[in-house]
């Protein structure tokens, strides 16, 4: 069933790193069990930036872009009774298939079919949601969580699956957890932190303007550069060191220094992810003989996109003060020239 039809819809092709050209494609039309919605808000991210300064390889251009997004469901597919049409509507941008060998392993993350069949083109008017995805990873939007708040779903859904590998320690009111960065991953672990209940969460970043903006989501102590964070640590924690440590900016001297902040027996979660190719080296003392345990989480899980889902309809955290700036769909090759200057945490979309 269609609300209306439409004979073409704008949308954003990223045709090669350093250019994005607005182009008509038909209509998405629904096949069993999909969705089209209606793009109200879309949100950058890191991701997206990296794809457009150097390309990605999951995204082999000319490729649809964007992948974070809200809307309103605009046609359902033959089969679908989950969803029906004008309702609101916040989407993850993949789903796993349940079948193969990491699914039935409780691993869908690493799904062997995941990102082949990922949702890219959320910077466009209508976007098709497969039935992979409608079936498992789409909800439904409240009407006090504005549409951009909403777009949050998918990169809080890595940071869930994150969360889930830390130990309960590092949740208790006593608990000192250092966030490397100040990026928009960055400010969603310290948000999703706080909402768990860290008791001290200190977060090492550069832009002003993003520390700033850490000081609004309720980081205990902001560093900045020239700030020396192991001092700080000690200081913090009568010289043991972090209870976690979550390395946000994918930088592999920053890799290699993130065990030296943790405490004996504390978590190191790299979560920024670098180059391919890139190789680091660890102190194996610290991860042997002090039992540091590193992890490096990778995209999430259905549950985890639950567990955002109702972090995001909770209320816990001002989600708003991730979206610092809104721009129309025309716009969007000029909003990642200026992205590039760091000014910004994330940027709406708005069709």
């Amino acid at each position: 069933m269609r609300a209306r039809g439409v004979a073409v819809v704008k949308l954003c092709i990223l045709e090669k790193p350093g250019r994005i050209v607005l182009e008509e494609r038909p209509d998405p039309r629904p096949g069993p069990g999909d969705l089209v919605v209606r793009v109200r808000a879309a949100l950058t991210c890191g991701t997206d930036l990296k794809a457009f300064r150097r390309g990605h390889p999951k995204m082999p251009c000319p490729t649809p872009f964007g992948h974070e997004f809200s809307g309103q469901v605009e046609a359902v597919g033959a089969g679908t009774t989950a969803f029906e049409v004008g309702q609101n509507v916040m989407s993850a941008n993949t789903g796993p298939c349940g079948a193969c060998f990491h699914c039935q392993r409780d691993e869908e993350n690493l799904c062997a079919t995941l990102m082949d069949r990922m949702i890219l083109g959320a910077y466009a008017e209508y976007v098709l949601v497969p039935a992979h995805v409608a079936r498992v990873n789409v909800f439904a939007k409240p009407d006090h969580l504005p549409f951009e708040q909403a777009a949050l779903l998918e990169p809080l859904s890595s940071v869930c699956f994150g969360l889930a590998a830390l130990s309960p320690s590092a949740f208790r009111t006593d608990a000192t957890v250092l966030v490397i960065g100040a990026g928009p991953i960055a400010l969603l672990w310290l948000a999703a932190l706080k909402a768990r209940g860290t008791g001290c969460v200190i977060v090492a970043g550069r832009r002003s303007a993003r520390l700033a903006a850490a000081r609004k989501l309720g980081a205990d102590v902001v560093l900045g550069d020239g700030d020396d964070v192991l001092a700080t640590l000690r200081e913090k924690t009568a010289g043991r060191g972090a209870d976690a440590v979550i390395e946000c900016t994918g930088m592999p001297d920053v890799w290699e220094r993130a065990p030296a902040y943790a405490r004996r027996g504390g978590m190191v979660v790299l979560f920024g992810g670098c180059a391919p190719g890139t190789k680091v080296s660890l102190d194996t003392y610290r991860l042997h003989y002090d039992g540091v345990r590193v992890t490096s989480p990778f995209h999430f899980r259905p549950r985890d996109v639950r567990t955002a889902h109702e972090l995001l309809c909770s209320g816990a955290a001002d989600w708003s003060v991730l979206i610092t700036s809104r721009a129309p769909l025309d716009d969007v090759p000029l909003v990642f020239a200026r992205l590039g200057e760091g000014r910004e945490i994330k940027c709406a979309i708005l069709p």
